[in-house]
């Protein structure tokens, strides 16, 4: 279990990561009431949040973009699996933070997540969806990176307030969004069709017909939900898989290319090397 606390002016980001080969259960609470947004990893842990009699479960947290209010009396379960590892990410200010915020970012918190701002409960959930391409690569080289030392600071402070930057920039976008709320659920169910489905993954349509949406809106309005095409997602996938099995030693480099989809190992290693910068074979684990 990895949890890191670091203080940046007036947030406070807590990076948290486990992987456990038995199920096991991580809880943390929070001292204070705070607003924060949780950016979720590769790892698709199991997430309850408890609070009073009540609780909200969360069972697809891959990707998964999460703002709340929460005060110390609730209780946040991370169930962890070899198959579900947690990675997450929360950026979090106080209440009594909220107007002290530089660059008029309190603003946009009283703005975009006033419910949160003037809570009504122990917990109040935000505006939350599944991230971008781009929010993801952030977190994937957050939780991945090479660099040491102050360099390593210097990168996680300007990684963090893009990552801010990209969920306001997002929550904009959605108020203009076109895309109705039952076809966004079956474009959901698509993501996690290819998801589970790396090494042999439907066709365009085979998908299309499995979450009842013709193939002219399931390309295009994934495109527009989720920042790239349909199968420029699947490759990201297969990648991002591919970097954490080696990265975690489960599997030889050819093993792990076959495991995602990949029969060429050459094709894979230039693959891999364009999204990383660098080859499989330079992974440090």
């Amino acid at each position: 279990m990895i949890r890191d606390i670091i203080d940046i002016n007036d947030f406070t980001i807590l990076l948290e990561a486990a992987n456990s080969e038995e199920p096991s259960v991580d809880s943390c609470f929070f001292e204070e009431p705070i607003i924060a947004v949780a950016f979720y990893g590769a790892g698709n842990v199991d997430l309850t949040v408890k609070y009073g009699d009540n609780q909200k479960k969360f069972n697809y947290t891959k990707g998964l973009t999460l703002s709340f209010y929460a005060d110390k009396n609730v209780e946040f379960v991370h169930s962890v699996s070899a198959s579900k590892p947690l990675e997450c990410i929360v950026i979090a200010t106080t209440l009594r933070n909220i107007d002290k915020l530089p660059n008029q970012e309190g603003e946009l918190f009283g703005e975009m997540l006033n419910q949160l701002v003037f809570p009504t409960d122990h917990y109040v959930e935000g505006p939350g969806f599944f991230m971008t391409h781009e929010m993801q690569q952030i977190v994937d080289q957050v939780f991945h990176s090479k660099y040491e030392g102050k360099a390593k600071m210097m990168f996680f402070r300007s990684q963090m307030t893009l990552l801010l930057a990209h969920f306001f920039g997002q929550l904009s976008a959605m108020s203009e969004e076109t895309i109705p709320g039952e076809e966004r659920k079956k474009l959901q169910l698509a993501r996690e069709i290819l998801a589970k489905n790396l090494e042999t993954p439907p066709s365009l349509s085979e998908l299309s017909k499995q979450i009842g949406l013709n193939t002219f809106k399931l390309k295009k309005e994934f495109k527009e939900l989720f920042g790239v095409p349909v199968f420029k997602y699947l490759q990201n996938e297969r990648l991002n898989t591919a970097h954490d099995i080696i990265r975690k030693k489960k599997m030889t480099i050819q093993e792990a290319a076959w495991h995602v989809g990949y029969d060429s190992l050459s094709s894979f290693s230039n693959a891999f090397a364009k999204k990383f910068g660098f080859r499989p074979s330079e992974i440090k684990g």
